[in-house]
This record gives structure tokens, C-alpha cells and sequence, in this order.
């Protein structure tokens, strides 16, 4: 990930932003806002920190704001114990996804819940696009969702690698521009924001880590299917790049040599771009796809992509499992759901089938945040940078007395 700092710091409604930067304050929020409503002793049982440590943590966190206390829990002896939860107005992000056939732009408030949405289909925008949609959109965005710019931490940017290198069918020549673009430098008006620029998948992958089934699988596989193919690995809560940044690139893997896709990469089929194919080869486009109910002819051509489509991914997802042995992989992507569960659960099949000459077959299911998991896994970046731990470190808290740091 890569980030601008504005220069002025971002104003968190009363928060202190060296105060937030303590670590066992960003474990507890964190806590709070991906397991709550918590009480203080759940919250002390879940971190491992002592009673009076998350006494006087929560104590600062009602004071700026960060949570608030939601009624009382019944059932016991004495006094009910107070309930925490999140406060939702707390904070705000705004997250962009910039891809080769579309925009996206959310504004998401601090418990993840997209507030408004911006959308434009476009094949290949250039950056002044990208630029102009942004400032025409933005303060109207803020105005309808009565969101004061002054609670907005920052901005979070997820457009996939080597974006104009990638030869893709209908790149035009110039969309090479996007190599020696600062991209963070587009969104610089007309809000002095700090920018955080991360890669599709990885974003993606880190939204469904915050706010998705990575609450229940701390070990997964996140295969994104955008206009190329994409994928992000988390290992036990922790996103891993690997050495060079470039983990989870499933989409340069090559087709066996055999069939009439011999040596292809898997998303030259596997993607948007893909799919859209074998939809102008029998006269459809994807925009047909996307419609609540596509036709028969339309269906029947999407049905043999799905099946060619999971055939490919059995070829990836072998070595994923070989490699990594994931809890999950979760496929998300701009699909309708309908769709996205069918590709899903055809691959899940085809691996159970392949299972006996596999050690371990980990299940493919739909990721909770599928269509606009990009944008919104961007808008999680300044939350996570200013306010929560790394992402490892409440889970390690049951288990590891290094996750948190006592007293507080």
C-alpha cells in the first residue's frame, strides 16, 4: 500500500490521533467493531487485556467518540453488564475502484456500511475521467449522505496492477498513460485528503477481512474477477504480499498444454473481459448478464462459461490449496450474486471431485462482499491506518501474549 499524507491531519470529530495510535486502543476498537455488541468483560476475555485496562481503554473510547454504549445485557445476577458497540458516525472513508471497464466510487461510514454510491461504465477510462468523476461527485455524495467533510479520515484508492500494461482486448494505445500517473495526485481536489492507493484484489481481500467471512476464517483465499483475474491471501488474519508485493496473482497462471486454450493465461477466459467474449460471439453483451433475469440465449451462454470458467480455475485453485491449505476461497467479483454463486458452487464441485489426489480441499463459496468489494476494501485502508491494529492482532490475542500490551 502506498499513501500521501495532505499534509493537514484528518480530523476525527474530537478523536487525538496519537492517542488512537496506541496499541491496545486500536486492539479494543477493533474488537468492538467486528464483534460486538461486546460487554467490558467480554472485551477484556477476547484481547486478553486485564478489567481495568479495558476500563480505562473504553473510557477514552466513549470520550472521543469512537464507540457507545447500547443498552444493558440481561439475564444474570446484579447489576446488567453495559453493551458496547461501534458509533457508526464516528468516522467516514471514501474508496474508489478504478478498473478497465468501470469506476466506482463509496462513501462508508466507521462500522463499513456503503452510505453512497457513485458508478460509471466506461471502457478504459484515462485518468482525467477518473479525476472528473470524482470532483463532480464528491461533494454531492457528502451532501446527501449529511456526512461533514471534516469526519472523513481519508481516502482509499484499489485499481489493479500494471493497469495499462495488461494487453487486454479494446486497450487503446494511450491507456498506457496510467504508468506514470501519481494517482493519488487525481483526487487531491477538492478535499485535502490522505490518499492510500492499494491494489484490487488486496483491497478487496482486506474488506472481507474486516467485514466479511475473514471474521470466521482467518486463513482464506480471495479470487476477484474483475475485467482481468485477480486473487489476495490471507494467512491467520494477516494479508501476505509476498516478497516483491505480488501475491495472489492467479490470473498469469497458464492453461495446460492441452485443448484449444493451451498456454493461455486463466483470465484471458476466467474474467469480465473473458466473459464478454463468448457473449459477442453469440451476438450478446455483458451488459445482458447483469440484467435481474438474463434470456435463455444468454443463460446458455453463460452457463458454458461457467462450466469452461471452473474447469480453468481447478488449475489455480490445485496449487492454492497445495501451497497455501485455506480455510476458504471466497470468489467475489462484479457478477450478479445468481451468477457468482453458480461459478462458485461448479468449482466447488469440480475440486471435491479432485480431492483424493489432493491433501487438503478447502470449500468455494461466494465472498460476503462481492460486487463493489474493491471500492469498499479501499475505504477500510485510512480506517485501518489511523484507527484499528494490525490484523493479526486480536486474533493472536487468544492464544498469544504478545498481541496485546498490559496495562494499558
Amino acid at each position: 500500500m502506498t499513501s500521501r499524507s495532505s499534509g493537514a491531519r484528518p480530523r476525527l470529530s474530537g478523536t487525538n490521533l496519537e492517542r488512537a495510535a496506541d496499541h491496545n486502543q486500536r486492539v479494543t476498537l477493533h474488537a468492538v467493531r467486528v464483534l460486538g455488541p461486546l460487554t467490558r468483560v467480554e472485551l477484556a476475555r477476547v484481547t486478553g487485556l486485564t478489567g481495568p485496562a479495558i476500563a480505562n481503554i473504553t473510557k477514552r473510547l466513549l470520550q472521543d467518540g469512537l464507540i457507545e454504549e447500547a443498552g444493558q445485557r440481561r439475564g444474570g445476577r446484579g447489576q446488567p453488564p453495559t453493551k458496547l458497540i461501534v458509533k457508526r458516525d464516528a468516522c467516514y472513508s471514501i474508496g474508489v475502484n478504478i478498473d478497465r471497464d468501470h469506476i466506482t466510487i463509496v462513501l462508508v461510514d466507521f462500522s463499513g456500511e456503503t452510505l453512497m454510491r457513485v458508478f460509471e461504465e466506461v471502457d478504459f477510462a484515462l485518468p482525467a475521467q477518473v479525476r472528473a468523476l470524482y470532483r463532480r461527485s464528491i461533494r454531492n455524495m457528502l451532501r446527501k449522505a449529511n456526512v461533514d467533510v471534516g469526519k472523513v479520515v481519508g481516502l482509499g484508492v484499489a485499481v489493479p496492477d500494471d493497469l495499462g500494461l495488461v494487453d487486454l482486448p479494446g486497450r487503446p494505445a494511450n491507456y498506457a498513460t496510467w504508468e506514470n500517473i501519481d494517482i493519488s495526485a487525481l483526487f487531491d481536489e477538492p478535499f485535502d485528503l490522505p490518499v492510500f492507493v492499494e491494489n484490487d484484489a488486496t483491497a478487496a481481500a482486506m474488506g472481507e477481512m474486516q467485514l466479511g467471512h475473514g471474521q470466521n476464517n482467518h486463513s482464506f483465499f480471495y479470487i476477484l474477477l474483475s475485467s482481468g483475474l485477480g486473487g489476495g491471501l490471507v494467512v491467520d488474519g494477516s494479508y501476505i504480499r509476498g516478497a516483491d508485493g505480488r501475491s495472489g496473482e492467479l490470473g498469469f497462471m497458464r492453461v495446460p498444454q492441452s485443448g484449444a486454450a493451451a498456454g493461455e493465461q486463466i483470465q484471458t477466459l476466467v474474467s469480465l473481459s473473458g466473459l464478454a467474449r463468448c457473449l459477442e460471439k453469440q451476438g450478446y453483451a455483458l451488459s445482458d448478464v447483469m440484467r435481474a433475469k438474463p434470456d435463455a440465449g444468454v443463460q446458455a451462454c453463460l452457463d458454458d462459461w461457467i462450466e469452461r470458467a471452473a474447469q480453468e480455475l481447478t488449475v489455480a485453485l490445485d496449487a492454492v490449496n497445495c501451497l497455501i491449505n485455506p480455510a476458504a476461497i471466497l470468489l467475489g467479483g462484479r457478477l450478479p450474486t445468481a451468477q457468482l454463486d453458480a461459478l462458485a458452487a461448479r468449482t466447488d464441485a469440480l475440486m471435491r471431485e479432485r480431492a483424493p489426489l489432493l491433501p487438503a480441499v478447502a470449500p468455494v463459496t461466494r465472498a460476503a462482499l462481492s460486487e463493489d468489494a474493491p471500492a469498499v476494501g479501499a475505504a477500510i485502508l485510512p480506517f485501518s491506518h489511523f484507527l484499528l491494529p494490525k490484523p493479526g492482532a486480536l486474533w493472536k490475542a487468544q492464544g498469544s501474549p504478545d498481541a496485546v500490551i498490559d496495562p494499558a
